[in-house]
C-alpha cells in the first residue's frame, strides 16, 4: 500500500481499487500470454468494471490480488480478481471485482477476435 493512496478518513481510497486491478491484470497477461504482443498493433481495452467493496484497506495491511479468467468470448474475456489481506494468518477478501476486456486492432482501430496463440496460454 502505497501513502499516496490513503484518504483522509485513513483507508486505500476506492479508485485505487481499480489500479490494483490493473498492476494484475498486467502482471496476469504476461504470466499467461508472454511478452511476444505487439501492443502497437494488437492489443487489449477495458470495457467494463464491476467492484464490490467488502472491508476497508488500510496503510499496513499487505494485499494480493488473485486474477482469473472466468470467461471467454469472441472477441472478449472476461477477468476475476480478488483482493486479499493477511490477518492473523488467514486471508481475507476486501473487495472483488470483474473487467470486461476487449481484443482491439490499434492500426484498423477496430474490434479483433481473441488471438488462438492467447487462448492456448489461459491458465
Amino acid at each position: 500500500i502505497r501513502f499516496k493512496d490513503i484518504d483522509r478518513l485513513g483507508h486505500v481510497n476506492n479508485a485505487n481499487h481499480l489500479t490494483y486491478f490493473e498492476l494484475a491484470r498486467v502482471k496476469y497477461f504476461l504470466d499467461v500470454v508472454g511478452s511476444n504482443v505487439d501492443w502497437n498493433r494488437e492489443g487489449i481495452i477495458l470495457a467494463k468494471v464491476i467492484i464490490e467493496y467488502k472491508q476497508p484497506i488500510l496503510l499496513e495491511d499487505e494485499i494480493f490480488v488473485y486474477t482469473k479468467c472466468s470467461r471467454i468470448g469472441n472477441k472478449s474475456f472476461d477477468l476475476t480478481y480478488s483482493i486479499i489481506k493477511m490477518e492473523y494468518g488467514k486471508e481475507i477478501e476486501v473487495a472483488n471485482g470483474l473487467t470486461l476486456m476487449v481484443c482491439y486492432d490499434y492500426e484498423t482501430k477496430k474490434t479483433i477476435a481473441i488471438p488462438e496463440k492467447w487462448k492456448g496460454q489461459r491458465k
